[in-house]
């Protein structure tokens, strides 16, 4: 392809008057930036609180299979199915939604952090045709999951590895949302809601790259030439389902890893690389992929679904609000 021909593709930090030229290209469309960057906050509001509500079951069990550490015939669960049973005889269906109210309260923001950055980033590295390149797809994906990562997810991963984590322990201490988070900032001051940062930064930047890249990739794959060309509700569902796939299998070690650096038992490790050392050396490398079942049948359909919300509540939007 001729370079000159793909200019549009280039980083404006490479060309230094490169913004300046797309942007008088698409003068109409940067007044209107401010609120696709808000429609992409609300959108994703909505979409968290949705979301987790259907899908939180898995999450539980996947947090708990995690937490399990212990080897051999000790380990208090011996798979998926098993973690179900145990805990539904144990606490009824609604153990199985302990720790619901935790990721219902930073859902919602945290959904927000993510789309609303991810808007604010690929306005300012979007074309004057509307696409993204590989690299800036993957640039605008690793923002938006570092930014979420700091502003919501560690502070809400913290406080619901911890209340699962809790359950499962001898004499439970947390009686609700609030008091547990009272209990903690008490005992570990605000560090304490803010364990395994690094791990978790890791983790959803790698996530949030991985899946806005596979996305935005199908997606242009699917418009075409037709750049304007809605992509079906269904597809969106399928495309957001490969992208889920594809990132559980990339960064599930790092979700090990985080979930520990969180637990109640937190305090054996040093900090995140002492963690991930103690895991190989004391369990094998096995153990970093404990927990991928139930997270791949989650994170599937979380994707999928978050996906098929957010673009149909940005249709929407984009269809009634026209500032």
């Amino acid at each position: 392809m001729d370079r000159g021909a793909n200019n549009n593709f280039r980083s404006p930090f490479l060309r230094p008057n490169a913004h300046l030229i797309a942007a008088s290209a698409t003068e109409g469309n940067v007044k209107g930036s401010g609120s696709k960057t808000l429609k992409g906050i609300i959108a994703g509001a909505i979409t968290g609180g949705l979301e987790i509500c259907i899908t939180f079951p898995t999450e539980y069990v996947k947090t708990q299979l995690q937490l399990d550490e212990k080897l051999g015939s000790q380990k208090r669960y011996t798979g998926p199915i098993n973690c179900v049973t145990k805990t539904v005889k144990e606490y009824g269906i609604r153990g199985l939604y302990r720790g619901l109210s935790v990721l219902l309260y930073g859902s919602i923001p945290k959904s927000a952090v993510r789309f609303g950055s991810f808007e604010e980033l690929k306005k300012r590295f979007v074309g004057t045709d509307g696409t993204l390149s590989a690299q800036q797809r993957l640039l605008c994906g690793l923002g938006a999951g570092v930014s979420e990562a700091i502003f919501a997810v560690t502070p809400m991963e913290t406080v619901k590895v911890k209340f699962i984590n809790d359950q499962t322990s001898a004499k439970p201490q947390y009686r609700g949302f609030f008091h547990g988070v009272r209990c903690i900032i008490a005992e570990q001051g605000i560090r304490g809601v803010y364990q395994g940062l690094t791990a978790t930064m890791m983790k959803q930047g790698s996530n949030q790259a991985m899946r806005f890249f596979v996305m935005e990739t199908l997606k242009d794959w699917y418009r075409g030439d037709n750049k304007q060309k809605k992509v079906p509700t269904l597809v969106t569902g399928a495309f957001g389902a490969i992208a889920g796939t594809i990132s559980v299998y990339g960064n599930t070690p790092i979700d090990v890893v985080k979930t520990r650096m969180q637990g109640l038992d937190a305090h054996k490790y040093k900090n995140t690389w002492d963690c991930a050392v103690k895991i190989m050396k004391n369990e094998g490398p096995r153990a970093f992929y404990k927990g991928t079942v139930p997270r791949l049948s989650r994170v599937t359909l979380d994707v999928a679904i978050t996906f098929m919300i957010y673009d149909s509540f940005m249709h929407f939007f984009n269809t009634v609000w026209k500032t």
